[in-house]
C-alpha cells in the first residue's frame, strides 16, 4: 500500500461541461464522425456521450476528458483494453479508434486527439457502440446475472494479469487500498449515523486489513465493474464493458469488493448475503479465491461501501457535482455497512464462503453431537474431547490454537492437506466430475497403475468409495466364485460396517457372533503363544462341524486391531494353502497396511510372501478423499460378471481418481516408502530406549509406521494393563501427541501417524512419551 502517493487530482477538478452542439463539433473536428446528435451519458470525472446520425442511429461513444486528466493514463487505458481483446477476445470491451491518419496503432497516442478550449487542453477518445443498456436497478438481476457477472469480472482479472503500466501505480480512492485516506473527507458526511459506521468500517480496514494487505494478491485491476460502467442484455448479464477509467495497480480482491457493493444493493436480509455469494460463485468460476481473500471480502466489501459514502459526500459539499446525484446510493450503501456491522466480521466471512471461524464448542457442542448424532457412533476419544480446525502434514490444531503431533491418522496417507492431492482434487472438481458410464483415460491409468504394483495375475480392478465397500465387494466376489458363505478371520479384526463385513469385524461385535463366521488368534510373539497354525485349523474345522466351507479368509496386513502382531511369512503361507485347501480365497485387507506403510513394500501382503486371490484398498489410497478399490483375477471378475453387473455411482468418478493418481505420484516423487522404512525403524528404536527407564512398556513392535507399544502393568506375567494405557494415551495428548489404543484388551499403544512422519518428530514422540510416563511413575 503506497501511502506516499499523492491524491488523484482529477476527482479534485470539476469535468467538462460541453454542451451536445459543442461535442458534436469536437467529434468532427477530431475523428471525422459526422453526428448530429450528442446524449450525455453522465460521468464522474468526465464527459461522455452517445453520438447519434440524423436518423438517430448510434455512431459512436465519445469521451472528453477532465483538463486534469494525465494523457499517459489515457495512453495506460488503451493500451489495458488492447491488451483484454488479445488475451481474450470475447469479453466485450469498448474499442478505442484510432484518430484518422494519426499513424501507427501501436502507439497508444494514436488513440486521442486534443480539444483545445480556453487555453485547457480536452483529449477526446472515440469508442465502438456496443450493444445493451446501462444504468438498470441491481436488485432486479436475476440469480443467472449475478453468476454471470461474477464470471466475467473474473475473466477480466484474468486477461489483465499480465498487463502492467507505469501509470497504474497511482492513489485512486475507490482503490480501497487507500481507504484510510478518506478519514479527511468524513467531515462532508452530514448525516452522524451515517459518519459513524463509516469510520467504523475504517478501523477495522486499519485493525485487520492493512496488516494483511502485502499478503493479497495483486495486479493492474479495473476497479469500477459496477452496473453503471457495464452494459446488459435483457437477461443482465454484462454485453460491454465501457471505462477503463479507474484501473490501478492493486488487490485483485478490489474487483470484487467492486461488483459486490454495486449488485447486492437493495437486497435485504439474507438474500444480500444469497446475492453476494452467487456473485463469488461466478467468479470461482474461472478464478478461485485464496482463503485469505475469502476471509476478508466482507471487510473489502464494506470498504468500498465506506468509501462510496465518503467521496460522494465530499463531492457534493465541494460542488463537484449535483448533490442529489452525487449522493444518490449513499442510504442504501449505508444499509449494506449496517447489516455486515450487525451480523458481525466473522459471521459475515463464514456467509461469503470462508472457512468456519475457530469456536470453542465445549460441552455445548458434544451434547449438540450426542442429540443429533446418537448413541450408536463410536465415542469422542479423549476424556476432554479435541475439537480440530485445521492440519497440515503430520500437524493437527485444535479451536484454542495448541498443535498435536498426529501419530495416529492413517487415513491422510501422505500427509494432512497435501498440497499435489489438494490440488489434483480441486482442478477435476473445476473440470468434470461423472460417473464411470463414460469413458475417462484417468480411471483407466489408475487401474493399469495399480495392477503394476501387484504379482502377476491380480490384473482386474473394480473402483468404489470406502474400504468397506471394497470388503464387501470382495466378499461379493468370493462368494460367487467359491459358492461357499463362510468367513474366517483374527480375534479382534476389523474390515468395515457393511451388513456384509461387520460379521468379519469382532472388534465391534458385543455378544453377537455370526454363525458363518469364525475367529483365529494369531501369533504373540511376544508371550510365544500360538506359533503354529493350530487355531487356525481349529477355525475351519468348527465352520465345517456346522456344514459351512469358507468362502474366505481375510487378514489386514499388519494386524492393526489385533495389537500389531507380527506372524512369520512361512505361518502366513501356511495359512493361504490351508484356506485354497478349504475351498476359499485369501483376501488381502490393505486399508490399514497399504500404501507403504510397512517401509517394504507397497502392500503389507508382499512381505508374507503371497499372492492373494484379492486386494482391497480404501483410506489411504486418496489422502482421506473417498475412494477405494478391489484389485483380483479376471477369472474372479468374470464369474461374477456371469451372475450379475457392477456399478457404483461414484465409484471411479474422476475427482475420486484425480486424488488416488496424486497419491501414487506423492508416494513415488517423496520415495515415501523409503521414508516410512527409516523414520520406522528409528522410532522403534527411540521408543525401545524410553522402555528400558519405564517397565510398564512391555513390548515394541511393529513394521514402518505401523507401530503397536503394548502396555502392562507386570513385565514378568506380562499382564495386560488397560488402564495404564489410557493414561498413557491421555497423557500424551496433554503433551499434544495424538495416539490411538488397540488390542483385545485395548492396551496397545497404536502408533500409526501419516506418512509424512519422518525422524524429525521421533525426538518429539519420544520426549512426549517419556515425560508422560514419568509424571504416571511419580
Amino acid at each position: 500500500m503506497n501511502d506516499s502517493a499523492p491524491f488523484d487530482v482529477v476527482l479534485e477538478v470539476a469535468p467538462p461541461r460541453f454542451s451536445p452542439d459543442e461535442v458534436v463539433a469536437a467529434a468532427r473536428g477530431t475523428f471525422g464522425v459526422e453526428a448530429t446528435h450528442a446524449d450525455d451519458l453522465g460521468s464522474e470525472r468526465d464527459q461522455t456521450f452517445l453520438l447519434r446520425g440524423d436518423d438517430g442511429s448510434p455512431l459512436a461513444v465519445m469521451k472528453l476528458s477532465n483538463p486534469a486528466e494525465d494523457p499517459a493514463t489515457l495512453d495506460m487505458e488503451a493500451l489495458a483494453v488492447l491488451h483484454v481483446q488479445s488475451v481474450d477476445p470475447a469479453l466485450p470491451v469498448a474499442t478505442p479508434w484510432p484518430v484518422p491518419g494519426a499513424g501507427s496503432t501501436d502507439d497508444p497516442a494514436t488513440y486521442r486527439a486534443p480539444f483545445e478550449v480556453g487555453g485547457l487542453t480536452h483529449w477526446v477518445r472515440m469508442y465502438d457502440v456496443l450493444p445493451g443498456r446501462q444504468r438498470a436497478e441491481a436488485a432486479t438481476l436475476s440469480d443467472a446475472a449475478l453468476a454471470a457477472w461474477g464470471e466475467t469480472t473474473a475473466r477480466l482479472g484474468r486477461a489483465l494479469r499480465g498487463f502492467f503500466h507505469a501509470k497504474a501505480q497511482r492513489t485512486m480512492l475507490w482503490d480501497v487500498q487507500h481507504a484510510p485516506r478518506a478519514r479527511p473527507l468524513l467531515g462532508d458526511i452530514g448525516d452522524t449515523t451515517m459518519r459513524k459506521a463509516v469510520e467504523r468500517v475504517l478501523d477495522r480496514f486499519d485493525d485487520v486489513v492493512a496488516p494483511a494487505w502485502p499478503s493479497l494478491r495483486a495486479q493492474v485491476v479495473h476497479g469500477d465493474l459496477t452496473i453503471e460502467n457495464a452494459l446488459i442484455d435483457d437477461d443482465g448479464a454484462i454485453v460491454g464493458i465501457v471505462d477503463f477509467g479507474d484501473m490501478s495497480h492493486s488487490a485483485l480482491m478490489i474487483d470484487v469488493a467492486s461488483i459486490l457493493d454495486s449488485l447486492a444493493l437493495d437486497r435485504h436480509g439474507d438474500e444480500r448475503f444469497r446475492a453476494a455469494r452467487l456473485l463469488l460463485d461466478g467468479y470461482q468460476r474461472v478464478t478461485p479465491l485464496e482463503p485469505l481473500e475469502l476471509e476478508l471480502a466482507g471487510e473489502l466489501w464494506a470498504a468500498r461501501a465506506a468509501v462510496t459514502i465518503a467521496i460522494s459526500s465530499w463531492r457534493s459539499a465541494r460542488g463537484l457535482e449535483d448533490a442529489a446525484f452525487a449522493e444518490r446510493y449513499n442510504r442504501s450503501v449505508l444499509d449494506t455497512i449496517d447489516a455486515i456491522l450487525t451480523l458481525g466480521w466473522d459471521e459475515t466471512a463464514r456467509r461469503l464462503g470462508a472457512g468456519a471461524p475457530q469456536t470453542l464448542g465445549g460441552a455445548g457442542l458434544v451434547a449438540r453431537r450426542d442429540r443429533v448424532l446418537g448413541p450408536a457412533l463410536e465415542p469422542l476419544s479423549y476424556e476432554h474431547p479435541i475439537e480440530m480446525v485445521s492440519a497440515r502434514g503430520v500437524w493437527m490444531t485444535d479451536a484454542r490454537g495448541k498443535t498435536y503431533l498426529d501419530a495416529y491418522n492413517n487415513v491422510p496417507c501422505v500427509g494432512h492437506a497435501h498440497p499435489r492431492v489438494n490440488e489434483a482434487i480441486a482442478r477435476q472438481t473445476r473440470r468434470l466430475n461423472t460417473n464411470m458410464r463414460y469413458l475417462h483415460g484417468a480411471a483407466i491409468e489408475l487401474a493399469e497403475r495399480l495392477v503394476e504394483t501387484c504379482p502377476d495375475g491380480l490384473d482386474t480392478v473394480l473402483l468404489v468409495n470406502s474400504g468397506s465397500e471394497a470388503n464387501d465387494l470382495a466378499w461379493r466376489l468370493a462368494t460367487t466364485f467359491t459358492g461357499n458363505r463362510g468367513a474366517l478371520c483374527t480375534d479382534y479384526a476389523y474390515h468395515g460396517i457393511t451388513d456384509a463385513i461387520a460379521p468379519l469385524s469382532p472388534e465391534t461385535w458385543a455378544v453377537r457372533r455370526p454363525d458363518h463366521v469364525e475367529t483365529w488368534t494369531p501369533p504373540d510373539s511376544y508371550r510365544g503363544l500360538h506359533l503354529d497354525a493350530a487355531s487356525f485349523a481349529a477355525a475351519i474345522g468348527r465352520l465345517a462341524e456346522r456344514g459351512i466351507a469358507p468362502a474366505v479368509s481375510m487378514l489386514d496386513g499388519v494386524l492393526t486391531s489385533d495389537g500389531f502382531l507380527e506372524p512369520e511369512p512361512v505361518f502366513i503361507q501356511e495359512l493361504v494353502g490351508r484356506t485354497h485347501a478349504a475351498g476359499g480365497l485369501w483376501i488381502a485387507d490393505e486399508v490399514q497396511g497399504g500404501h507403504g506403510r510397512t517401509g517394504e513394500a507397497m502392500w503389507s501382503f508382499q512381505r508374507f510372501g503371497i499372492v492373494p486371490d484379492v486386494v482391497t484398498l480404501g483410506k489411504p489410497m486418496g489422502n482421506g478423499h473417498p475412494v477405494a478399490a478391489v484389485i483380483t483375477r479376471r477369472e474372479i471378475a468374470q464369474r461374477f460378471a456371469d451372475e450379475t453387473v457392477f456399478f457404483s455411482t461414484f465409484g471411479g468418478n474422476p475427482v475420486s481418481v484425480a486424488a488416488a493418481l496424486a497419491v501414487l505420484d506423492v508416494l513415488d516423487d517423496e520415495r515415501v516408502i523409503e521414508r516410512t522404512r527409516v523414520a520406522g525403524e528409528a522410532l522403534r528404536t527411540a521408543v525401545s530406549a524410553v522402555a528400558t527407564r519405564h517397565p510398564c512398556i512391555g513390548d515394541v513392535r511393529g513394521v514402518g509406521l505401523a507401530i503397536g507399544i503394548e502396555i502392562v502393568g507386570d513385565r514378568e506375567t506380562k499382564r495386560p494393563d488397560r488402564a495404564i494405557a489410557g493414561a498413557i494415551k491421555e497423557g500424551l495428548r496433554e503433551r499434544g501427541v495424538l495416539v490411538g489404543s488397540t488390542g483385545a484388551e485395548a492396551n496397545t499403544l497404536k502408533v500409526r501417524p501419516p506418512l509424512a512422519f519422518t525422524t524429525a518428530e521421533v525426538p518429539v514422540f519420544a520426549d512426549a512419551l517419556e515425560t508422560t510416563l514419568s509424571a504416571l511413575e511419580a
